[in-house]
């Protein structure tokens, strides 16, 4: 069966029912997801809270790093920061969103293979092949930015920012919802930032970008990576080094991933300036 007869047999209405029946199932598993989260209240905020210990394994692996090269400042110590709500109803909110992410998160597999088993039909073999790798890329791309955030940029954000005084007279006690909405906010962006070399897929495959013009670029990235690092992670030149070498590592494996994807023609040849001049000569 062809491309063409494939796309004859289904009406609009009938991809409209499809797509329906789709998200009602994307539904379902994330309602069911976050209701499980919900329920297992201890062990989900469990997992939220322990970065704000002092005992979080973070510190803990830095304390022995710290020992080990005989730096005991990049050992954060002992410290205590008091969480506070200050609503009445921002207690069981934050539970129900903190709930609901964690469902989207778990079920997120799920949803990509409904929407790709949706949009399937309607691609080519050869888009089917690498539709899936690089779907399955992302992914994987998308969790590692979140494990990076859990373990490193918002425990030693938290720690910094948390205990930071202007004065002794000033007392920090943050709130759940700035709590919750920083931890957030920094998962989504790591995410976020783990998609890089997807995006370098994408825009080489439409040509958007090319492998010299990255190469061109990678001083002035690095400038970048280090400004947005020292936006993330305000603590000291560790923490900051600690996300930048991971961002840089992305920017190189996304020049990689377009000099391998970028189409090759006969009139498309990189040459560097200095190969051009020696040419026309």
């Amino acid at each position: 069966m062809t491309h063409e007869n494939q796309e004859q047999e289904m009406t609009f209405w009938d991809h409209l029912d499809e797509l329906r029946k789709v998200i009602f199932r994307i539904v379902i598993a994330v309602s069911l997801l976050a209701v499980v989260a919900f329920i297992n209240k201890t062990l989900l905020f469990d997992i939220i809270f322990a970065p704000h210990r002092s005992d979080f394994i973070t510190y803990r692996a830095l304390c022995a790093l710290g020992t080990h090269l005989q730096m005991p400042s990049i050992c954060p110590g002992e410290f205590h920061v008091d969480l506070i709500n200050t609503q009445l109803a921002s207690q069981l909110m934050a539970h129900m969103s903190v709930a609901f992410y964690t469902g989207l998160v778990v079920a997120s597999p799920y949803i990509i293979y409904q929407l790709f088993g949706f949009i399937k039909p309607a691609l080519y073999e050869n888009e089917r092949r690498y539709s899936t790798r690089t779907i399955l890329a992302a992914f994987v791309l998308f969790f590692c930015g979140l494990l990076l955030n859990y373990y490193a940029i918002f425990p030693l954000s938290f720690r910094f920012l948390g205990t930071y005084q202007v004065s002794e007279f000033v007392e920090n006690k943050i709130t759940l919802s700035s709590y919750i909405s920083t931890f957030t906010t920094l998962s989504i962006a790591m995410g976020a930032v783990f998609e890089i070399p997807i995006l370098a897929f994408f825009f080489a495959k439409t040509g958007l970008v090319k492998t010299h013009h990255l190469k061109k670029y990678r001083r002035h990235a690095f400038v970048v990576i280090l400004i947005i690092s020292a936006i993330l992670t305000p603590a000291d030149l560790f923490s900051l080094f600690l996300l930048a070498i991971p961002m840089y590592m992305l920017y190189e494996l996304s020049i990689l991933v377009v000099k391998r994807t970028s189409p090759k023609t006969p009139h498309t040849v990189e040459e560097s300036p200095k190969e051009n001049s020696r040419g026309e000569e």
